[in-house]
């Protein structure tokens, strides 16, 4: 438990918060006593009448974070009365509402992906604990295997913890710097529209849309000499 718990001071708590003095537990609280945390959790959960949907959109956002950002790879674990929850680590603190902003802009761009942002900075399970109404273990997992728990209600048995230890030591933090550049971007306004319409590209006209005159110089600009036939009704 030493090793486990160090690896999770690591990666995800604050000296002061909490759940640093407590360790895992159902209700961890991972903010600090300034309203600081290292840690961005976010439950995906399964709604009535889905089947292995809220695994899917967990895997849109873990991976178009690392695509489109270019963040370390976050951990993954199940929660103890079903669904997942994805876990990233920040090498530097943030305010509970720059990590509620954070999953809001990540909602715009991934839209009815995401929970609401005030799902963060809430007490979350920290694994690996257990669920005493249940008797369910939450625990990390690996991602790979990530679908096989769709439809199940955490583990049925604790997990060892030299295995939750595997699945966290070779995990890295956000940088302060990638955070702070993708909250920008994530929060910047959209392009202006323009007011006046460009005349289309050799690649991107619009039939539908053109004039004789923006058809032939599409065709000037793919170097092809126009001859127009007109065929009379009889």
């Amino acid at each position: 438990m030493d090793k486990l718990l160090s690896e999770l001071i690591r990666l995800y708590l604050l000296p002061d918060s909490p759940a640093a003095q407590g360790g895992p537990g159902p209700a961890a609280d991972l903010v600090s006593r300034a309203g600081l945390t290292r840690a961005i959790a976010i439950p995906f959960r399964k709604a009535p009448g889905e089947d292995a949907q809220h695994w899917e959109r967990l895997c849109t956002v873990a991976n178009g974070l690392q695509a489109d950002f270019g963040f370390p790879a976050p951990a993954v674990s199940v929660a103890s009365m079903g669904g997942y929850v994805l876990w990233l680590s920040l090498a530097a603190p943030v305010s509970v509402a720059d990590a509620r902003r954070f999953v809001a802009g990540l909602g715009r761009l991934w839209p009815d992906t995401l929970p609401p942002a005030d799902t963060i900075g809430v007490p979350v399970e920290l694994p690996p604990c257990p669920n005493t109404a249940t008797g369910t273990w939450a625990a990390f997992i690996h991602p790979g295997m990530g679908a096989s728990f769709a439809d199940e209600s955490g583990l049925d048995m604790a997990p060892p913890a030299a295995g939750q230890v595997a699945f966290l030591e070779h995990l890295d933090s956000i940088a302060p710097g990638q955070f702070s550049e993708a909250l920008a971007r994530l929060e910047a306004p959209p392009p202006a529209v323009p007011t006046s319409v460009p005349p289309p590209s050799a690649d991107g006209l619009l039939l539908k849309d053109a004039t004789l005159e923006d058809i032939v110089r599409v065709l000037h600009a793919r170097g092809i000499e126009p001859t127009f036939r007109f065929t009379l009704p009889r």
